[in-house]
């Protein structure tokens, strides 16, 4: 029974191990990439930052292509989240005609093409007069967020005990009363999920920004790297590209450290269901 164990032991490291490794070894090979000598790119001769200055000064500036990623994101989260919680919630806890059919379309949302949606929405942006609007970029990202947001927020939801909810409705709270003081701390993990998929969603998107932005000072920090790789001559600045990639990743993998403990709980909330 130990030899079993620790055999068993043994092959999880191991084949964690390497998965690990399968995954760091080409953020680590961007990150020395970034900083190596190479003939093509702003850093010559020796190991030095220099296309990380290439990108600081590039057009409009690193500080405000990193602003608007950091607007659009932040504003897609808090759309996000305020959404699906009132969303989650409804679908969870009150019985309406055409409930499930309405969850089963919203769902359904997730398998239409996504660029297909976007023509619609550059259309209804401009309507709105939010075309080349990082607010109105936000929307159109939410919106694609939805639909997931939404199912994981009402499994987290079903998960509470309907118990829970009865006794804060004995002691007088209302409905939103019950969702602000109670559920809101008991869905708190789904809530990190949700954040934390549609964060990282808003922060390396293309498509949606090279739709809806044209102009330059607005450019999030993924379309800006896109267009600081195509330089004159046709030549691509790969050392440039290299160090925005790097840039990028940092954010992500800094929350994704802070907030795994409470992503695994929020993909678990509803496995123990029933």
């Amino acid at each position: 029974m130990r030899l079993q164990q620790a055999i068993g032991r043994t092959s999880f490291w191991v084949f964690g191990g390497g998965l690990a490794i399968m995954f760091l070894v080409p953020l680590i090979w961007t990150t020395v990439a970034s900083v190596s000598p190479h003939g093509a790119t702003a850093q010559q001769d020796g190991y030095g930052l220099n296309n990380y200055r290439t990108l600081t000064e590039y057009d409009a500036g690193l500080p405000t292509y990193l602003w608007n990623s950091a607007y659009v994101s932040i504003l897609t989260v808090v759309f996000t989240l305020g959404l699906s919680l009132l969303g989650g919630y409804a679908f969870a806890r009150f019985r309406f005609p055409g409930r499930d059919a309405l969850f089963l379309l919203i769902i359904a949302i997730l398998m239409v093409p996504y660029a297909t949606l976007l023509v619609p929405l550059w259309v209804l942006m401009g309507e709105l007069g939010l075309r080349n609007s990082l607010t109105g970029l936000a929307l159109v990202l939410t919106l694609y967020q939805l639909p997931f947001s939404m199912f994981m927020m009402r499994i987290s939801f079903e998960a509470v005990p309907r118990e829970i909810e009865e006794s804060a409705l004995v002691d007088g709270c209302g409905t939103f009363g019950v969702l602000r003081r109670v559920l809101v701390f008991a869905v708190w993990p789904g809530m990190i999920t949700v954040g934390l998929f549609a964060f990282l969603h808003a922060w390396n998107d293309f498509i949606a920004p090279l739709f809806m932005i044209n102009d330059s000072s607005r450019y999030p920090l993924s379309l800006a790297i896109a267009t600081l790789r195509q330089q004159t001559m046709g030549a691509v600045d790969f050392g440039a590209t290299q160090a925005g990639v790097v840039i990028m990743a940092l954010p992500c993998l800094l929350l994704f450290v802070l907030l795994q403990r409470h992503y695994v709980r929020g993909f678990m909330s509803g496995a123990l269901k029933g």
